[in-house]
């Protein structure tokens, strides 16, 4: 079980030579810790992600959105989706958190109505061969 603190997460980001630190993986997973000094240069990123604002303020650009962001916000970014942080304050820093496969989750399929599950249903059975002999 990982157990991340911000305590940690700031010491190994030091002693880093890089904006950001790779602090836990697994799986499809990784949390990073992430503190661009005075212009955020990162580009769009190939999987799906979350941001926790962990301290500072500013103002967020997804895509053709723009957000006044602050600690504790909860930010997302689908994969390929241009956004970065600008206007930020000196003390600016968040947790990244990369998940699922490169070029993102799928979105999920509208649900179906009762009446459309049907259609589709017996739409199916027209197309399916069934082996059967006609008589």
């Amino acid at each position: 079980m990982a157990h991340l603190t911000l305590e940690e997460a700031r010491k190994q980001l030091g002693e880093a030579d890089e904006a950001f630190v790779t602090l836990f993986a697994h799986g499809s997973l990784e949390i990073e810790y992430y503190r661009p000094v005075g212009v955020d240069e990162q580009t769009p990123h190939a999987r799906d992600e979350v941001y926790v604002v962990a301290s500072g303020s500013g103002e967020f650009i997804n895509g053709s959105e723009r957000h006044a962001f602050g600690p504790g916000d909860v930010l997302h970014v689908p994969a390929g989706r241009e956004h970065r942080f600008v206007d930020f304050s000196d003390d600016f820093a968040t947790w990244v958190i990369f998940y699922g496969p490169e070029g993102g989750e799928k979105v999920a399929k509208k649900k179906l109505t009762p009446e459309e599950q049907m259609a589709q249903f017996e739409e199916a059975l027209k197309e399916e061969d069934w082996g059967h002999q006609p008589c």
